[in-house]
Parts: C-alpha cells; sequence; structure tokens
C-alpha cells in the first residue's frame, strides 16, 4: 500500500506541476518539481527510535 501512496503523490505533483505549465507559469512548476525531487532526510531521533525504513528490497533467502 504504501508503493500505491507513493505513487499517487507523485502523479499528483506531475499533474499540479503541468497545470502551472499549462497557464504559463513555467518558473512555479519547475519548483513544484524541483521540491518534489528532493530526497526527504531522516532526522537522527527517527533512526534511533528505529522509524527508519530502508526503500531498499532485501531477499531474505538470497540471490544468486
Amino acid at each position: 500500500m504504501k508503493g500505491l501512496n507513493k505513487l499517487t503523490k507523485r502523479f499528483e505533483t506531475l499533474m499540479t506541476a503541468t497545470t502551472f505549465a499549462e497557464a504559463g507559469e513555467f518558473e512555479t512548476a519547475r519548483e513544484i518539481l524541483k521540491e518534489d525531487a528532493q530526497p526527504k532526510e531522516k532526522t537522527s531521533q527517527e533512526v534511533r527510535q528505529g522509524l527508519y525504513t530502508s526503500d531498499l528490497a532485501v531477499n531474505a533467502a538470497g540471490s544468486k
């Protein structure tokens, strides 16, 4: 479900930027896309409390 939420948020951001671009607000559209592209940093407190999760998939059985 997390992937679907992430995809929905990304789609919403792209459509918002598209709307601004179509209205001639190119700089605003660029700013929206730039903000969305910046990675969200985890705080050290989140890491200590175990709230940090990696986006990497791990194969517990091992890969060949």
